[in-house]
């Protein structure tokens, strides 16, 4: 469904991508992890074209996103949730009207379409009670949920996940990875998710990618993430105390 054609891009004198080729399957949850400043988040920008490859291409299915403009990227990306790293709401609207605002700017529905979509997001993500408090009133954890549901709620196709466990506790950070494992089942979405959070890319994704000097080192499955040889992905494992056997909730690899 996304697809990387040899993907250079150059910034500031230096490839933070270099020759990068692969490609996300309709329905899968794919994640990208990495030390930090190795282009994570950059890869996740070339998918909606918010950075165009120095060389290379970039395909949404049959429309080449890194050469599309005007109209034709408009409806590329209208097939995008995003959800930012710190959440990106609006600090002076409440909750419900942060989740609508994309409907208000990007539809012609009505209110009363707009807020039962609204409702929607908000009962998917477990906040139907809060659709009323300001940013301020909830916590980051909830913040990261009201984020997600305006993600969602134009119902795209696929949604990218900038960070989504970042700076919370680690009994939040695992509900917000059941929260992207469910949606991504209940709404037959494709998710990309960038984050330094191993433990929850191995609860969670289909296939994780281990992105290092440019390019993947490694992609695989959860069970066989944790048990290669690659000398970087052991590095990154050791460094977060997961061990051959996973993590608890995974299934023991013999």
């Amino acid at each position: 469904m996304i697809r990387f054609e040899h993907v250079t891009k150059t910034l500031g004198g230096r490839d933070v991508l270099s020759d990068l080729s692969f490609e996300i399957q309709k329905g899968e949850i794919f994640t990208i992890v990495g030390p930090s400043g190795t282009g994570k988040s950059v890869t996740l920008k070339h998918m909606v074209r918010l950075l165009t490859p120095t060389r290379g291409s970039v395909w949404i299915e049959n429309t080449e996103i890194s050469a599309a403009d005007g109209a034709e990227l408009d409806r590329v990306r209208e097939r995008f949730g995003y959800l930012f790293q710190g959440g990106a709401l609006l600090g002076w609207m409440n909750v419900a009207d942060n989740i609508a605002l994309p409907l208000r700017e990007k539809t012609r529905l009505s209110e009363s379409e707009i807020g039962a979509r609204v409702a929607e997001a908000l009962r998917m993500v477990g906040l139907e009670d809060d659709g009323d408090k300001l940013p301020s009133e909830i916590s980051g954890g909830m913040q990261k949920r009201a984020g997600l549901a305006r993600a969602i709620v134009r119902r795209p196709e696929i949604v990218l996940y900038d960070e989504p466990t970042s700076g919370l506790d680690p009994v939040t950070a695992r509900t917000i990875d059941a929260l992207i494992r469910r949606l991504n089942e209940d709404l037959g979405i494709t998710s990309v998710v960038v984050t330094h959070d191993l433990q929850g890319a191995l609860l969670s994704a289909d296939r994780i990618a281990m992105l290092t000097g440019g390019r993947f080192v490694e992609v695989s499955e959860p069970k066989a993430f944790v048990t290669t040889e690659q000398p970087d992905v052991r590095g990154f494992l050791d460094a977060q105390f997961i061990s051959r056997k996973g993590l608890v909730g995974m299934e023991e690899t013999p």
